[in-house]
């Protein structure tokens, strides 16, 4: 890449664009694999009786949601050191390669079961997770940065990716892990994130140069570039600067970094103190200071320390880039409501799936819905296998080991999904085996012929509902009908409200206390879909308007905040789970669920009632 330029990646396209960014496909289409197929399982394992045919460890739902809240907390807090050690230390390839191994590492301790390995196999995933996220999208953006009018459908391309993971990591991990073993799904997981790491070890030479550690020379030659540029850049921002409010810069003052850091550390010990301080009950409480626990209080200090330096900042911009600011700011809100209700999927909903749902099935109904299911696993399946072909053709030669991994990969997850479908026409009654052939297939023999759906099973809606809906969604924002920002958030959050709204009418008749029901599955159908169209109004937006609203020299930082806002949404959403025990207890299951109806609705309401006020502050941008 000696003139820099990216147009060798399509001398030999795949489908239309370069074999590297199906390399990054796989690899990422594993790594979420293995995080759904984990995350699916994990408030299942942790409160599954001691005593049930596949015995958990029987917790008390409130630890099993502090535990995850602060689990995928943790996982969007390091990406941002996942970000710095890429950009200033080992490069984005490394980056990916150190996360996928920690993550592999991760997923085999946790099939262990042990207390001290899934501790352990938790924190291997969180720093993994780190290193590996924001560093995949990078490499995709070096890699058409001579191709911009491509990037848009490479990024569908990749995130077609991330939601087949997704889809087949909480179909498989989640049928084995609750149909066969725990430690079977949890290692699963493992395997395919094993697979995705040396596909992509094997197969970076595609990249050139691209996610590299800079060599000493180039980083002197960079930062004489960077001098250069940066002298040009002063020159023309003190000429601009008489013209242009926007150009004013607010440098961090020690001050305010220090405010910062007291707030990171704080926030940091509560989102770690939390699951420990109610797991150990009380045992260990690093915020506890002899009988006082001052946990509420350490929380409530990092917060408003935040918002001092927040409110200060801003009134510290020109007018035009403080109300720019003030809208992204209410933009982070909305993104952080959304996020504590949407992530109830692996927490409260699937709780409800498993304990309040009908999930057996007989008759036409089980006939139908092993169809469907089939349908809805080979058909995805089939087509990503024939990008793989595709793939083969371009890279086979050059690459060989890399394939033959991925093509193994590929095998392994066609034997599960044949076996399950067999497994399930077998159990229903419609498909006969010998008794050889159930030996051989591991297969328990049945007398009672039905179809019992998975608690886990109704997560993979979400991804389905994706692939189906996001081309309507984008033809939507293409069109004349377009709405506005904030009317996107609004439109966003009631139908997040209005799906909590199925199952709060579907479970409205579960007595307070009660420990099981049998609602019908439809409500939680209903749940996903509203849910999905949801976000597709509020996720991909969101980013959008941060790099629209944020002026250049912020962008780094305010996406840092972003996803800030989302860690703690994701905790919040685990302290949300907590108090629904609180709440079924007294008033019913159907009560929780009919609360965050309300509470989002009125917040969509909010958000498109000052379409005027934000589309002021916005200054133009759209």
């Amino acid at each position: 890449m000696a003139n820099n330029s990216t147009d060798q990646f399509f001398h030999n396209p795949v489908i239309g664009h370069p074999a590297g960014l199906f390399v990054l496909f796989f690899t990422e289409m594993w790594e979420r694999f293995s995080y759904y197929g984990m995350r699916a399982l994990l408030i299942l394992f942790l409160t599954e009786s001691l005593t049930s045919s596949s015995p958990g460890w029987g917790w008390p739902q409130d630890y099993a949601y502090a535990l995850f809240g602060s689990y995928t907390a943790l996982v969007y807090l390091s990406t941002m050191l996942g970000g710095y050690f890429a950009d200033k230390i080992i490069g984005y390839r490394w980056a990916v390669i150190v996360g996928a191994f920690l993550m592999t590492l991760g997923h085999a301790c946790m099939a262990v079961e042990t207390h001290f390995f899934i501790y352990l196999g938790l924190t291997l995933l969180v720093f993994g997770t780190g290193f590996f996220k924001p560093n995949m999208t990078s490499i995709i953006s070096e890699m058409y940065k001579d191709r911009p009018e491509k990037k848009d459908g490479a990024y569908t391309i990749f995130y077609m990716g991330v939601n087949a993971g997704a889809f087949f990591g909480i179909l498989l991990c989640g049928y084995l892990g609750e149909k066969v073993g725990w430690s079977i799904g949890f290692g699963l997981a493992g395997i395919f994130m094993l697979f995705g790491l040396l596909q992509f070890y094997f197969s970076q030479n595609i990249f050139g140069d691209i996610g590299l550690k800079p060599k000493m020379a180039d980083a002197v030659a960079l930062a004489n570039s960077d001098a250069t540029e940066m002298n040009m850049t002063v020159a023309k921002e003190k000429d601009v600067d008489s013209k242009n409010e926007d150009s004013h810069r607010n440098p961090f003052a020690k001050w305010q970094l220090t405010l910062i850091t007291i707030c990171s550390i704080l926030g940091l010990v509560w989102v770690i103190n939390d699951p420990v301080s109610k797991i150990s009950e009380g045992a260990t409480n690093f915020l506890k200071f002899g009988e006082t626990d001052y946990s509420n209080f350490a929380i409530l200090l990092a917060l408003v320390l935040f918002f001092i330096v927040l409110v200060y900042r801003l009134s510290k911009y020109p007018t035009i880039t403080r109300q720019k600011l003030i809208a992204v700011t209410f933009f982070g809100v909305l993104t952080f409501c959304f996020f504590a209700v949407f992530e109830q999927a692996p927490g409260t909903l699937t709780i409800f799936a498993r304990d309040y749902t009908d999930r057996v099935l007989v008759g036409g109904a089980s006939l139908t819905f092993l169809i469907v299911n089939s349908l809805i696993a080979v058909i995805p399946l089939g087509i990503i296998t024939w990008v793989l072909f595709k793939l083969f053709q371009q890279t086979f030669k050059n690459y060989a080991l890399a394939n033959i991994f991925l093509s193994i990969s590929f095998v392994i997850i066609w034997i599960i999904t044949v076996w399950m479908l067999m497994k399930d026409f077998y159990t229903a009654g419609y498909l006969e085996l010998s008794d050889s052939t159930l030996q051989s297939l591991k297969i328990d023999k049945v007398t009672k012929k039905l179809t019992e759906i998975p608690a886990t099973w109704f997560n993979v809606l979400n991804s389905l509902f994706i692939i189906t809906l996001a081309p309507l969604f984008s033809k939507w924002w293409e069109s004349k009908y377009n709405p506005s920002a904030n009317a996107k958030f609004g439109i966003g959050m009631i139908l997040l409200g209005l799906g909590m709204g199925f199952i709060a009418f579907g479970g409205r008749n579960i007595a307070p206390g009660a420990e099981a029901a049998a609602v019908s599955m439809f409500w939680l159908v209903f749940v996903y879909l509203f849910h999905t169209m949801a976000e597709l109004c509020i996720s991909p937006v969101g980013l959008s308007y941060v790099s629209k609203l944020v002026p250049g020299r912020m962008i780094a930082f305010m996406f840092g905040v972003w996803y800030l806002a989302i860690a703690i949404a994701n905790k919040v959403a685990g302290i949300l789970g907590e108090s629904s025990n609180e709440i079924a207890a007294e008033k019913g299951i159907g009560s929780f669920f009919l609360i965050i109806t309300v509470v989002a609705v009125a917040i969509g309401v909010i958000s498109i009632a000052m379409n005027s006020t934000i589309k002021k502050l916005m200054h133009g941008v759209r």
